[in-house]
């Protein structure tokens, strides 16, 4: 059985917003645009910090689910696939995090 990745949950996420199929909540939310979606993002990080810090550990990994599903949907709004995504992070990971923000706090 091979691992469930997040490129397998973008392909989902991208066939689902543009199937205009009328009862599902991934086209429902894409049609609706970027404030939506954004402000679904939002809500969920918000819920994955309470969860977090509350302690839950099956509640964190259910509102982590959420964020990033909801953070890929945010993704297919803005037209900006996964792997910019890794790619920027795999471009960071030869420096140091300090160093990384330093660098954009400056510019």
């Amino acid at each position: 059985m091979s691992e469930f990745t997040l490129a397998d949950l973008e392909a989902i996420v991208h066939a689902r917003a543009h199937s205009g199929t009328a009862d599902s909540w991934t086209a429902k939310l894409y049609s609706s645009g970027m404030p939506r979606a954004a402000k679904k993002l939002g809500e969920e990080a918000v819920e994955t910090v309470i969860a977090a810090v509350g302690g839950d550990r099956g509640e964190l990994v259910a509102e982590s689910a959420d964020l990033l599903y909801h953070w890929l949907v945010v993704l297919t709004v803005a037209g900006v696939p996964l792997n910019e995504v890794m790619a920027e992070l795999e471009r960071r990971t030869g420096q140091s995090g300090l160093a990384e923000k330093a660098a954009r706090d400056r510019a």
